[in-house]
């Protein structure tokens, strides 16, 4: 099991974080932001304990927001060592959750700050709440953004515009109405970076579980003499639709609805299996079309859950493309190692192939906990 990451974000933060304060703010007290920022912190988790030192720096330094607004951006001008596992761009965390929470009602010092973290960290999250308050005043300076010469700024007009962002709250008007982000989407599309492209991506998969037959719509006319790049993205900012069976998404990508395929010889080993051991699926894909076949092949597994309800979850297998009367083979093997996203429980579990979005039954394998006797 990974460490967690709040393991990363130890006492230390908050006195670094004091250091850089007090080198451009000398009355800063430091002592009485410490004992603010630590009470209690070995019981919290990452991101509250980044809140708990927003909050603390906001009750330490000047009560005018605009001022600490200031004295934040002028620390930042202070480069820090990196933390120890690669945790170091965290540390600018509560400097986010302090502009979100704090500073909606300086917006130009608030944008300034913004500009300035999200080069070193990001501010993904502080900008939803302008987007919030000020839609078309902060969407006007995004736009300004997206052509910053500087990558991590161009993310941001991305990443932060995100509907369902992960560790976010939503932003429920872009999940209701998406025109405003899509304008900029369009404008980043082609980014030359792929860090940006990758973020575009995830925008248009966000907007995609709300809307997928405008998601559709959109690749379908960026797929209109794309380059490699746009390809990859459109692939990626469709694999919820995909994986799903949308029919639309399957289209996008050159693989339309097909019932001209068998699909047989399935094998699953081992057919019971315990907790913690790995499970390969194989299975053929026969041709029937009278013309090359395009496939995009996935899995999908019914996992028991608690209270007798079952969970499907759908990997990706592959690709083909198969010739009339020729067949391709396809094998995955999966893990059954209890995680943190995912839980396992005993019984049986129902697997099935998914060509081209279409279901094909493949038989079942028995999960049994690691205890039970031989």
């Amino acid at each position: 099991m990974p460490e967690p990451l709040r393991n990363s974000f130890g006492p230390d933060v908050p006195a670094r974080i004091a250091a850089t304060i007090a080198a451009v703010h000398p009355t800063f007290p430091t002592t009485a932001f410490l004992e603010h920022a630590l009470a209690g912190y070995g019981a919290l988790e990452l991101t509250q304990r980044a809140g708990q030192i927003a909050d603390a720096l906001h009750a330490h330094l000047p009560q005018d927001d605009g001022a600490a607004l200031g004295i934040l951006l002028a620390s930042l001008d202070h480069p820090l060592e990196p933390l120890d596992g690669g945790m170091g761009p965290f540390i600018y965390l509560p400097h986010v959750l302090f502009v979100g929470r704090y500073g909606l009602d300086a917006f130009e010092l608030s944008m300034r700050v913004q500009y300035e973290l999200t080069k070193r960290f990001t501010a993904e999250f502080s900008i939803r709440p302008f987007l919030e308050r000020y839609p078309d005043r902060t969407l006007r300076r995004l736009r300004d953004w997206a052509t910053d010469p500087n990558v991590h700024v161009r993310r941001l007009v991305s990443e932060g515009t995100r509907p369902r962002l992960p560790w976010a709250p939503r932003l429920r008007m872009f999940q209701e109405d998406p025109t405003p982000v899509l304008s900029l989407l369009e404008m980043l599309k082609d980014d030359p970076e792929e860090y940006v492209r990758r973020s575009v991506a995830n925008n248009l998969n966000d907007i995609g579980k709300d809307h997928p037959e405008l998601l559709v719509k959109i690749c379908s006319r960026w797929m209109q003499d794309p380059n490699p790049e746009r390809i990859r993205l459109i692939r990626h900012a469709l694999r919820s639709l995909t994986k799903a069976g949308h029919p639309g998404a399957l289209a996008v990508l050159g693989f339309g609805t097909t019932g001209a395929v068998e699909v047989g010889d399935p094998t699953i080993d081992p057919g019971e299996a315990r907790i913690g051991d790995r499970v390969t699926i194989s299975f053929t894909v026969t041709s029937l079309a009278e013309h090359d076949l395009p496939v995009r092949v996935d899995l999908r597994v019914h996992y028991p859950r608690a209270r007798g309800k079952t969970s499907a979850k759908v990997f990706q297998v592959g690709t083909s493309t198969i010739r009339h009367g020729g067949s391709a083979t396809f094998r995955k093997t999966i893990s059954l190692a209890q995680m943190t996203t995912r839980r396992h429980f005993s019984g049986p579990h129902r697997v099935e192939a998914l060509v081209n979005g279409e279901p094909y039954q493949l038989g079942s394998f028995r999960l049994f906990d690691q205890d039970v006797e031989e």
